[in-house]
């Protein structure tokens, strides 16, 4: 598993440094970033999640589902926990952005197309159900640590988003084996195809738009970055090898725990007036360093689980 991460972060890393280049040579700009950003993640990521539900029934396929909800439960509990405890309120202005930082993967825009490249649609199958969970607590938990309160409208909002929706589409038609007309699903498959290459631009476009040598001298962001892309996937980690589970739940798990912080916390702060300049750093950072980071952690899996 270590060789086919490592080897397709690397053709990962080439598209983000493309799109690295193409922002500083002024070919793509800000705006161009959200539109692919909107597109990403409101008709690409969208089809892919569907087209994956298009399977025969199985019912091994539904025990992989429920145990990787389970499994992905874990994994963000024992999340929150180590931030509670590694991120210190004291001298910390920002402490609730580092928890949350710490705590929340880029499970869409990163984990979807590195999940699906080696582990095929049954990966991306059982990562619906991580990417259900990081949206119901990043938008309940989350969003308390962000905004200091719960809103039931903006938790709403965020339990509506594209993916969650089209999970539970995608689920019923699962379930009640609906099949889309060849034609449309055949369109879908291609526009889904599109995912890998399209997340990695939008991260390299975001990388570019951040001040790389205030990122590299603020001492604090290491210590997120530690706790992110070492500590939490390591515990999860740990907590996977102790259970009998399939081999494809395990690494989708922790695949997706494995990833830089997610980009919802720089929409929150953005949202909600926090220090979105330091958040957008965290992410920039967290996504760079993820590209060593996530292959030594599966390195270490191999001999695991």
């Amino acid at each position: 598993m270590f060789i086919l991460i490592f080897n397709q972060l690397v053709k990962m890393l080439f598209i983000m440094i493309l799109a690295f280049l193409c922002y500083r040579l002024k070919i793509i700009n800000q705006e161009g970033n959200r539109n692919l950003s909107s597109l990403l993640l409101t008709i690409v990521n969208p089809c892919l999640i569907i087209t994956v539900f298009q399977t025969d029934y199985d019912t091994s396929l539904v025990q992989g589902l429920l145990v990787s909800f389970a499994t992905a439960t874990a994994a963000h509990v024992i999340a929150i926990t180590a931030a509670h405890f590694l991120v210190r309120e004291k001298n910390n202005p920002d402490f609730e952005i580092d928890r949350f930082a710490a705590v929340y993967s880029n499970c869409g825009f990163i984990g979807i197309p590195l999940v699906n490249s080696v582990l095929g649609a049954k990966g991306v199958f059982f990562l619906t159900a991580y990417m259900t969970v990081f949206n119901v607590l990043s938008w309940t938990h989350g969003l308390g640590l962000v905004e200091g309160k719960l809103s039931v409208k903006t938790l709403q909002q965020g339990l509506m988003t594209p993916i969650v929706v089209c999970t539970f589409i995608g689920v019923i038609l699962f379930f009640l084996q609906i099949r889309i007309p060849t034609p449309l699903l055949d369109s879908m498959n291609y526009i889904a195809d599109m995912n890998t290459p399209l997340a990695m631009m939008i991260a390299g476009l975001s990388v570019a738009q951040a001040d790389l040598k205030k990122i590299f001298s603020h001492l604090r962001i290491y210590w997120v970055s530690f706790l992110k892309l070492f500590v939490v996937p390591l515990a999860v980690l740990v907590f996977l090898a102790l259970l009998p589970l399939d081999r494809e739940v395990a690494y989708t798990t922790l695949i997706a725990s494995a990833c830089p912080t997610a980009t919802t916390l720089t929409i929150m702060c953005i949202r909600f007036k926090r220090n979105y300049t330091y958040a957008s750093e965290i992410f920039s950072f967290t996504t760079v360093l993820s590209v060593i980071t996530i292959p030594i952690i599966t390195f270490i899996a191999d001999f695991l689980l």
